[in-house]
């Protein structure tokens, strides 16, 4: 017992010893004091923050309504970006988009089609255009008059068939009930995009077409056409064979003849090789070249080919009797005895014509050519064609411009007059597929026979364009002399 009062003594000594340490008082109260407003703290969070559907009432109740009808709150339309042409006489497209996310439109182009009508062409959100109604509207507005502005409701056509992916190709039509501009005051054709939604006051307002005073010749839409034929190329992309793309320029340019024009499309594929084939017959004056890369940044089908060629319907509207829609891997052919003029005169009454394709092997040339395949022309030694039946094959086509609206990769289905499906016997295409991104020489196998089984596929001896090869490579020395004999794979 005396031992257990002697260590509780022990210790009440050594608590008033710690008791009467100021310092140590001093750190047990501030811990304490510390507990205690953590607790407050974590107390008040949660009840005395306020909801961000209360901020909302709140505010709400405070201010009326913004009023998004009302003329101050029209949006100011946004700019146009005009194409420039370098110093290769490349004409460098612009491209502007409006809207955010999905751009609500991206404008490739706007171009008057008549007195009174224009057709603006451009990219959609496909999702808002599969499964929402989004509307065009169309202002015309006066130089010095902004009085005297029209406005009407745009038509729009979707002319990719359902292949677009992030975005759809559209076509606006904008006709107007009478003239505007005709008479070269000069003005500019604003379009309102929507999304369609009616719970939306919401619309983007641009700047389609720009006419300054005396820019316009309505002349034009009733005059002779400045070509006979205009070939509008589809997207050009890879690394593609420079020898190809010379030999299918000169074969075409012979073929058309001095009054056509050639207009390409450049989406990354003409690199310095396939310009140094192209500058010359530019400087000729047979080939327009357009640079369209930056429409990469819209995820559209393939390149943007429906996009493309639907701006070159409208951009050269006017100047061609028949605009052609073909790959640079596909030439035309008419039957001997013929000419390119002579059928299509024929065949004047139809607006569309599609061709026939004949496909021919990406591999297979004579044992005779053996050694010599490397200088010969791509035409000139592949002669094995295709001859399986019961396959659907693409086919391409020609259109007379003016009758037509908007138009495909393959065919129009947007056009005034007649189509005609079964032109085979006068003119057709063979079709070289894959050999204008091949590098090196196609010939890979090499036979004797005039008909052959290779691969599953039954082939024949075709040595049709063969035979023109001599008469394509004189008039190419003759046109623009000897500058591409060098050219490489």
């Amino acid at each position: 017992m005396a031992r257990d009062s002697e260590k509780a003594g022990e210790r009440n000594v050594l608590v008033r010893v710690v008791w009467n340490c100021t310092d140590m008082k001093f750190l047990l109260i501030s811990l304490f004091l510390l507990c205690c407003l953590a607790t407050v703290v974590q107390f008040l969070r949660y009840t005395l923050r306020l909801s961000s559907t209360d901020l909302t009432t709140t505010f709400s109740s405070q201010s009326p309504p913004l009023n998004l009808s009302s003329p101050s709150s029209v949006p100011t339309p946004h700019p146009l970006k005009n194409e420039e042409i370098t110093a290769d006489s490349v004409v460098r497209r612009a491209f502007n988009p409006v809207g955010s996310a999905a751009y609500l439109f991206v404008q490739m182009g706007a171009y008057r089609g008549g007195k009174n009508t224009f057709a603006v062409i451009g990219l959609g959100s496909k999702p808002l255009h599969v499964f929402a109604n989004p509307a065009f509207r169309c202002e015309w507005v006066p130089y010095g008059d902004p009085n005297g502005s029209v406005t009407i409701t745009g038509y729009k056509i979707l002319p990719d068939w359902g292949y677009g992916r992030v975005y759809t190709v559209v076509v606006v039509n904008c006709t107007f009930p009478t003239d505007v501009g005709a008479d070269g005051s000069g003005g500019l054709l604003i379009v309102a995009a929507t999304t369609g939604d009616t719970a939306l006051d919401m619309e983007e307002r641009f700047v389609a077409l720009e006419e300054a005073p005396g820019s316009v010749n309505v002349t034009v839409f009733s005059s002779p056409p400045q070509y006979d034929y205009l070939y509008c190329g589809s997207s050009l992309y890879g690394n593609l064979n420079p020898q190809r793309v010379r030999e299918w320029m000169a074969y075409h340019a012979k073929l058309f003849g001095e009054k056509s024009h050639f207009v390409i499309h450049d989406a990354g594929g003409v690199h310095p090789g396939v310009m140094e084939v192209l500058r010359p017959w530019i400087e000729k004056g047979f080939v327009t070249l357009q640079d369209i890369r930056e429409q990469e940044r819209f995820d559209g089908y393939y390149h943007n080919q429906f996009l493309v060629v639907n701006d070159c319907l409208h951009r050269y509207r006017f100047m061609a009797k028949w605009m052609f829609f073909f790959d640079c891997d596909e030439f035309i052919y008419v039957q001997p005895k013929t000419t390119l003029k002579s059928v299509l005169d024929s065949l004047s009454g139809y607006t569309q014509i599609t061709f026939e394709q004949m496909p021919m092997s990406g591999k297979l040339c004579r044992s005779q050519d053996a050694g010599d395949t490397p200088r010969m022309w791509v035409f000139e030694k592949l002669v094995y064609r295709d001859v399986k039946r019961g396959v659907r094959r693409d086919r391409k086509y020609a259109i007379q411009p003016r009758n037509a609206f908007a138009t495909g990769v393959h065919l129009s289905q947007n056009i005034a007059g007649r189509s005609l499906r079964k032109a085979e016997s006068r003119i057709t295409y063979f079709h070289y597929h894959g050999t204008i991104a091949e590098r090196s020489d196609p010939c890979k196998v090499f036979v004797n026979d005039t008909t052959l089984t290779f691969e599953g596929t039954p082939y024949v001896l075709d040595t049709t364009l063969q035979q023109l090869a001599g008469s394509v490579k004189r008039f190419e020395l003759k046109t623009i002399g000897s500058r591409l004999q060098r050219t490489r794979q």
